[in-house]
């Protein structure tokens, strides 16, 4: 179809896509659905040819519609006996995990690098430790403060370690209340966290990450913004440093590294 001439016979803008798809559409009434019914990861959906019928739409119309949400993390579907479509996940949480996918696969082909995501934290997190500092509620308190003592209890262990790290960040992202940011920033513990750990644990030391998680916790507690956000930037450029620092250092030799490993 040609475009049609105004008078002055300048092309006409072409109107935008207003009207999907018969899959779109039955993917979008899909999403409706498991929001209006409040339905959770993990509920039944239905049968394929139930939903087909329940919808008014061929079976293959319905498979598209169901690999568009499969494609975006929304459901997952099983065979046999008991089988059907499931949820899989919220749509926020399922954009946190098309979000972290995309953000492996950058990684993996190198398209972009730990040092860039580390400046995409700072970003993020730094105005997330000051709102999550204006007015902290008592959860938010006795997590935070649940995690540093943990992290304390068992600073020589690795995986403690990382896993509180994991809970303070997760922490200061929720408290914003807000849906979008924590998905926004579900790549960070899984995608990020997982390298940082490999890369830094040679250089890491984990008694200024104890003083910096103490410090970031005790600014949210105190109720002082301007205090987490300095607090949570300090953290953030000191792993920045300490990676910096870690890619100027010699690969050891094989051999020298199992040396070193026995402690």
């Amino acid at each position: 179809m040609s475009a049609q001439r105004t008078g002055s016979g300048q092309r006409a803008r072409p109107q935008a896509r207003q009207i999907r798809g018969a899959s779109e559409q039955v993917a979008v009434q899909i999403q409706h659905y498991v929001q209006n019914e409040g339905l959770a990861p993990g509920d039944f959906l239905g049968r394929e040819e139930d939903l087909a019928a329940e919808f008014g739409v061929s079976r293959p119309t319905l498979r598209e519609a169901l690999k568009l949400l499969s494609s975006g993390n929304l459901i997952r579907a099983t065979k046999g006996p008991g089988g059907g479509i499931f949820v899989a996940h919220t749509a926020e949480q399922g954009m946190g995990r098309s979000l972290s996918e995309a953000i492996a696969m950058m990684l993996e082909t190198e398209a972009v690098s730990l040092h860039e995501l580390l400046e995409a934290r700072v970003l993020l997190e730094v105005p997330l430790a000051g709102l999550a500092a204006y007015q902290p509620d008592e959860e938010t308190l006795a997590r935070l403060r649940k995690a540093v003592e943990a992290a304390a209890a068992a600073a020589d262990d690795t995986d403690v370690v990382a896993t509180t790290d994991a809970e303070i960040h997760r922490t200061i992202a929720a408290a914003s209340g807000n849906r979008m940011i924590q998905a926004l920033t579900n790549w960070i513990f899984e995608v990020l966290q997982p390298q940082l750990i490999k890369v830094l644990e040679p250089a890491v030391v984990h008694s200024a990450l104890l003083e910096q998680h103490e410090a970031l916790v005790s600014a949210v507690e105190k109720g002082d913004p301007a205090r987490a956000e300095r607090a949570m930037k300090d953290h953030l450029l000191y792993l920045r440093d300490v990676l910096g620092m870690v890619k100027e250092m010699p690969e050891l030799p094989p051999e020298q590294v199992a040396e070193g490993s026995g402690g």
